[in-house]
């Protein structure tokens, strides 16, 4: 059981003691009777996990007391996952027994004993042939467990093998609270020295690596980089470095300071001048005198300058302008979790021409898997230089020695962290070539119990910075990335796969079902560790005498035929995630509304959904799968589910009114036509949303703007007269069908604004047909796409989108050309047009013509996806045919 699962246990164990406004649990018996025990399990794993995971495990450490450790974290984990799995029957018992206690509670609201006496009634819908809805947790039993741990923990000396920062909570607070003063966080390096020294060792050979790269005997300012995912050791090696005598003898001066994603530019020029020495009253400084300062101190100086915690490109691009480079010798070091800064950042480094196109598709052909990088060096370097000697390497070059390779890479799966563990095995359960859709991912990840809280970040935010970090160890593939550059899907390399199986299958973290097999051996093969279950075959648990432990947690079927019973018996009971949306169902699953455990649902029915699916109230994510009609129509009693945060249908959702606020952050292609201002009031947390507007939209348009955490709209058939008006939070907008065009002022004000998609009919004959883009700019915009619009003149500034990067016209026949100013914004990286006209075509022809002219190469053009020379070149050859 990991980290994060053993909170959620604990979260689970709070909602039983408190009740959480949950009628079937405030109000039973049978909870009441043991409520004084279940307080006192809660507060006996409390304290040994506030003991027992705050230890840091380190080779230092007395090997003997470092044994006892991880044997007593063995038992607690299997004690605690025994204990979790005992109170999840006993929960799901009592909503079998009990399970229209719910929809009676608005009969008996007014009367206790009335209501108590309803507990009595029951469900004669299902009759399971299992006897699993008998079973009563033996609190007794898991509490003398416990403190018999507690005693043997008591027993082992953990008093120097305690992380220095008490435990990971403590962790966590501390982060919470730098992220709460809103200003970089400024780490002290001496006292960074202290600790990394008392638990950090092994550093020694890569230190003198480094620092024979900062002594390298060049006049030019160069720039270091140590890289890798956070918790690594990076920050504690970059301060072994700045301490190092050898180092302060070397460099005249020597400055610290930290980035961070809360960089700020101010912050960062006082922290290297408060580093350096320079006691000025440096807050009443403008910025320019901050730099001016920093200039002349540096200058003419030989200098070393720690730049911790990087996080972009663009923050080093703007930090660079701070460093004089008057061949001194100077040296800057940073530190960053990500590949791409690094590469970024290196100012100097020769290549022959020739070798470019050639060594990129080699490149390529890796897959960024850093063995095969390493396989393939090897080969090139004991080979001459030479160019059709490499071109011929590009175009048959397959990694070998497969047995090495997983060897080699099983290093890097020891490597990482128990969190990140545990999430990349569970790759591994999906089929070869498998692309990962990340939202999808994370929200699995989450259900599965993998992710940890941080602060006040969302699960799903953590999760994505947990594939962040497999993806820059190279062990997880960028598949493709959306408009502003996040990654949308991944996949894993064949060999990193088989490396991912082998170890899950070692570990018994899942079983996995890729070849027909009968029942009997199906649930033979489940064993108490292995509770997830990956299949892509027919899964059928009937006419088997005898069930296993029901230990199952997850089953992911991605097969077209599954037996619906199965959700009833024993071995499924306790599921947290059912994934069945390959298996077309004509006949909603008998019991499906037992699970009450269930986390995450993807399912694809046909029929209409009945109400007892919101009897699922641990939902948090439900995908429904019905392709054959235009609308789901939602149960009314969709408010039960107050856990549901991610709400997706390849269908429109029609809502029906809903009484009370859910906690939904993202819903897909919702219909919703009741009642003005209900949006704000019954959605307060979402953030992702797709709205079918239709004629009702009047009523609900002017509250968007109420709305506190919206940052992804998509609006479809809005048909606005009077105004309409976006929260300042928005950084993704979709408008689809929508006139007329006069909302465009109000779109250009929104301050965070990164995405825009204007779709056909926003622009409509008779109702204007240019847009003037010169009086406002659009602050942060990153992303324009035009589709399908009637626009036929086009006025924009170099200044109207100061950050620009990517602009995509599709099927704007009647635009005449774009804006030549277009191409003078410093930040544009590439123009694409698909089926428009050929003067927009000549058009960007002049703008690539006139950045070349000026030194501008990097701007790339393409006319039906094609590079635009190559699309000139065959449309001047079709023309002389």
């Amino acid at each position: 059981m990991a980290y994060a699962d053993l909170r959620m246990f604990m979260d689970d164990l709070k909602k039983i003691i408190h009740g959480n406004h949950h009628l079937l649990i405030n109000y039973n018996p049978l909870i009441l009777s043991r409520r004084r025990r279940f307080k006192l399990l809660y507060q006996e794993l409390d304290s040994i996990i506030q003991t027992l995971f705050s230890i840091h495990e380190d080779h230092h450490h007395n090997p003997a007391e470092l044994e006892k450790v991880r044997k007593l974290k063995k038992r607690f984990k299997d004690a605690t996952e025994e204990a979790q799995d005992s109170i999840d029957l006993f929960l799901s018992a009592l909503h079998f027994r009990y399970g229209r206690l719910s929809r009676m509670s608005a009969v008996y609201k007014t009367s206790l004993d009335l209501f108590l006496s309803a507990l009595h009634l029951r469900n004669r819908e299902l009759s399971p042939t299992s006897d699993v809805f008998k079973t009563s947790p033996n609190l007794k039993k898991m509490l003398k467990s416990m403190k018999s741990i507690k005693v043997e923990l008591n027993k082992i000396n953990i008093s120097n093998m305690k992380m220095d920062s008490s435990s990971r909570i403590d962790q966590v607070k501390s982060r919470q609270s730098v992220a709460a003063a809103g200003t970089s966080y400024t780490r002290n390096p001496l006292r960074i020295k202290k600790q990394s020294e008392d638990i950090v060792v092994g550093l020694d050979r890569d230190a003198e690596i480094i620092r024979d790269k900062l002594f390298e005997d060049t006049k030019q300012l160069c720039v270091v980089s140590i890289v890798g995912m956070g918790g690594q050791g990076k920050t504690t090696l970059a301060t072994k470095l700045f301490n190092d005598p050898f180092l302060k003898y070397h460099f005249h001066i020597r400055a610290w300071a930290t980035v961070s994603q809360t960089y700020v530019k101010r912050d960062l020029l006082i922290q290297i001048l408060t580093s350096i020495g320079v006691q000025d009253d440096l807050e009443n400084d403008g910025d320019s005198k901050l730099r001016e300062k920093l200039h002349k101190k540096l200058m003419c100086r030989r200098y070393l300058i720690v730049i911790d915690d990087i996080w972009s490109i663009e923050d080093w691009d703007e930090l660079k302008m701070f460093f004089p480079n008057d061949n001194t010798s100077s040296r800057i070091l940073l530190t960053s979790r990500l590949n791409e800064v690094a590469l970024h950042v290196k100012p100097h480094g020769e290549c022959p021409e020739w070798l470019i196109e050639p060594g990129r598709q080699i490149a390529r052909k890796c897959y960024g898997l850093p063995l095969s990088v390493v396989v393939m060096a090897g080969v090139l370097a004991e080979e001459p230089m030479n160019k059709d000697l490499w071109e011929n390497i590009a175009c048959s070059y397959i990694v070998g020695d497969q047995k090495g390779c997983l060897e080699s890479l099983a290093l890097s799966y020891h490597h990482l962290p128990d969190h990140l563990r545990e999430c990349f095995l569970y790759l591994g359960g999906f089929a070869e070539d498998f692309k990962f859709k990340v939202e999808r991912l994370t929200w699995l990840w989450v259900a599965e119990g993998f992710i940890e809280e941080d602060g006040n970040r969302s699960l799903e935010d953590t999760a994505k910075g947990y594939l962040m970090d497999l993806i820059n160890k190279n062990l997880v593939i960028v598949e493709r990335r959306n408009e502003i550059g996040d990654v949308k899907a991944c996949k894993l390399h064949d060999l990193v796969r088989e490396l991912c199986v082998q170890k899950a299958k070692e570990e018994e973290f899942f079983l996995k079902i890729d070849s027909p097999t009968s029942s009997s051996q199906l649930l033979e093969g489940i064993t108490y560790e292995q509770r997830r279950i990956f299949t892509s075959q027919p899964v059928s648990i009937l006419d088997i005498p005898h069930s296993p432990t029901p230990t199952t947690r997850s089953l992911l079927c991605f097969h077209e035929n599954l037996d619906s019973s199965v959700f009833i018996e024993r071995s499924f009971v306790l599921l947290r995630v059912l994934n069945i949306d390959h298996c077309p169902l004509h006949d909603f699953p008998q019991g499906l509304a037992l699970l009450v455990h269930l986390r995450y649902l993807a399912i694809w029915f046909f029929g209409e959904f009945p109400n007892s699916i919101c009897n699922l109230w641990s939902l948090e994510t439900l995908i429904l799968r019905n392709n054959s009609v235009r609308y789901i129509c939602l149960p009314h009693n969709i408010i039960d589910l107050v856990n549901l945060r991610h709400l997706w249908s390849d269908s429109l959702l029609y809502f029906s009114y809903i009484e009370k606020p859910m906690n939904l952050h993202s819903i897909s292609k919702m219909k919703f036509e009741y009642g003005e201002g209900n949006v704000q009031n019954c959605f307060p947390n979402i953030r992702k949303l797709v709205l079918d507007c239709g004629i009702y939209s009047l009523k609900w348009s002017k509250y968007l703007e109420l709305l506190p955490y919206l940052e992804n709209l998509k609006l479809i058939n809005p048909k606005l007269r009077y105004g309409l008006a976006f929260p300042v939070t928005l950084k993704k907008l979709s408008l689809s069908c929508a006139s007329p065009w006069i909302h465009m002022s109000m779109i250009q004000l929104l301050p965070n604004l990164e995405v825009l998609k204007l779709h056909g009919g926003f622009l409509k004959k008779g109702t204007g047909r240019e847009w003037d883009a010169c009086e406002q700019q659009f602050p942060q915009l990153k992303f324009l796409k035009l589709k399908w619009l009637e626009i036929k003149h086009w006025k924009a500034s170099s200044t109207s989108f100061p950050h620009l990067k990517q602009l995509t016209l599709h099927s704007c026949e009647y635009l005449e050309e774009i804006p030549l100013e277009i191409g003078e914004i410093v930040t544009l990286e590439l123009i694409e047009v698909k089926d428009c006209n050929n003067s927009v075509v000549k058009s960007v022809k002049r703008i690539q013509q006139e950045q070349q002219d000026v030194g501008n190469d990097e701007l790339k053009i393409t006319i039906d996806e094609m590079d635009l020379s190559l699309y000139l070149s065959q449309s001047a050859g079709s023309e002389s045919e």
